[in-house]
């Protein structure tokens, strides 16, 4: 991509108060040594020197390290860095994007929450509209219904949360129960449960016949992710006040937009 003139990179203000590493550190929680880390990883612009040669911050600097930590608890700092890194690099196209892939993954995970409760809510009993699976499945079978590999059905056998029955020849077969605990291990999986954690909620759906353990779970996960959707309002707050500024050519006033009786 293209570079921004010199202009629209996002840069500290001239205005305002003056902070040390230390106090700017102070002030997003944080130590001396992590912001120096930060500002030469770029999730910082470059800071002043005085004439003594020590480092000197300002206000545009302490609303980047706040947009910077809480993206980093709502979406991980691997998520947060190229964020970052392309707003002081003066990439606001590409910041926006990655902010918009953050948005798009969390609604993904919605999808899943929804998808998983409503198998789980099926459990007791199992869903009669759901299509019958077939009487047993060989493992290359369930991999391919489930979507996953033979490797990942026999890592979660040894993780406890498959348990195959074999074949007088020796080959592993797995049942109607089966097809069931591995579409809740894929879907618990996409929202980064550990394998101890899925067979042990698995585990309470075979002994008490019912998804309440796993569900309790869910609620996690959604509450999970209502952190960091809210997360991610308040780090584009402060990423608004840094980002350049671009005249919206669109008409958005309620006249323009053609909803009918959406507005009076």
């Amino acid at each position: 991509m293209v570079l921004l003139p010199a202009e629209s990179v996002a840069k500290p203000s001239n205005t305002g108060r003056s902070f040390r590493p230390v106090d700017l550190a102070r002030a997003a929680g944080l130590s001396a040594q992590t912001v120096r880390n930060y500002e030469a990883q770029r999730v910082i612009a470059a800071s002043r020197r005085t004439p003594a040669g020590y480092r000197t911050y300002d206000q545009g600097h302490l609303d980047q390290l706040l947009a910077f930590t809480t993206l980093a608890r709502a979406i991980g700092h691997q998520g947060a860095i190229p964020i970052m890194t392309a707003v002081t690099s003066g990439r606001p196209g590409d910041a926006l994007e990655a902010l918009d892939k953050a948005h798009a993954q969390l609604a993904a995970g919605r999808d899943t929450l929804r998808e998983l409760e409503a198998v789980l809510r099926a459990v007791n009993p199992l869903d009669s509209t759901a299509p019958t699976p077939a009487a047993t499945y060989s493992v290359g079978e369930l991999a391919r219904h489930v979507g996953v590999t033979p490797a990942t059905l026999r890592g979660w056998e040894k993780a406890g949360i498959m348990h195959p029955r074999r074949h007088s020849t020796g080959h592993r077969e797995y049942a109607k129960d089966d097809v069931l605990d591995a579409r809740v291990a894929v879907l618990l999986r996409r929202g980064s449960f550990p394998l101890a954690t899925i067979a042990s909620a698995i585990d309470q759906i075979h002994h008490h016949g019912n998804a309440s353990a796993a569900l309790v779970q869910l609620d996690e996960w959604r509450q999970n992710l209502d952190a960091s959707s809210r997360g991610l309002l308040t780090a584009s707050a402060y990423l608004s006040r840094f980002l350049p500024r671009v005249e919206d050519p669109r008409d958005l006033t309620p006249a323009s937009i053609n909803v009918p009786g959406q507005y009076i």
